[in-house]
């Protein structure tokens, strides 16, 4: 992938941020990555949306540092240079501050399976990290929030490739996925789930959990070896 295509793609999948109301002012973030140069471009730190430019986007290699750019790449790039570092297979990486999802990442809630539409996505609740600790605030914030979503997943026995999403405990969500584009997918499907499980509680505080059966159902449909969701 050219440098060109590499910054144009990190440029328009930030614009969707704000066109799917995922964030407002300059809050997330959006990074494209290029595995055969090990290096990705990502939003400049603070500007706002309606004020970016595609030559705005800055490259950054995998250790964190700037590689081309005028402007200081996101405050968050370090998290997302430890998660290409740690993920095979993901192009792309957003952050945002959604309402209903940064909701239940300051409640340190995950989000529950209570529906066909979250299990048509993934077969799990959506997890939360846990609360960070001291010493790694005081440390290298970011890329400790890197190594916080890492230390969620391997504890909760979750795979990177199938839950494309998380909770940073008190923060806000991450997602990934194959290209730039689908880790924006990724968000905005975050967002609506958190907003339709928080309005399932709101209609029955005592709501259960989805049955197993039904989310292996709609989940496999779309994502097993024999799914039939879709064209083929």
């Amino acid at each position: 992938m050219s440098i060109r295509e590499l910054k144009q793609r990190c440029y328009e999948a930030n614009l969707e941020i704000p066109r799917r109301n995922l964030a407002i002012y300059t809050f997330g973030n959006v990074s494209a990555y290029d595995p055969e140069e090990q290096m990705f471009a990502i939003k400049p730190s603070g500007v706002p949306y309606e004020d970016l430019r595609e030559e705005d986007m800055v490259l950054v290699n995998l250790d964190g540092r700037k590689v081309e750019g005028t402007l200081n790449p996101s405050s968050d790039t370090m998290t997302h240079a430890v998660l290409y570092r740690s993920f095979s297979g993901i192009c792309g990486i957003v952050h945002t501050h959604s309402t209903h999802a940064t909701c239940w990442a300051q409640a340190c809630r995950a989000v529950p399976v209570y529906g066909t539409t979250h299990a048509d996505h993934l077969a799990g609740d959506i997890p939360v990290t846990e609360v960070m600790s001291d010493r790694m605030i005081q440390g290298q914030y970011e890329e400790q929030t890197g190594y916080q979503i890492l230390n969620a997943l391997k504890k909760q026995n979750l795979s990177p490739q199938e839950i494309q999403m998380i909770l940073v405990a008190c923060h806000g969500p991450f997602t990934w996925g194959a290209t730039p584009e689908k880790a924006v997918y990724n968000a905005a499907v975050l967002e609506e789930l958190a907003r339709m499980a928080f309005m399932t509680e709101q209609v029955n505080p005592g709501v259960q959990t989805m049955k197993q059966t039904l989310i292996d159902k709609h989940y496999l449909r779309k994502h097993g070896k024999d799914a039939y969701y879709g064209q083929t």
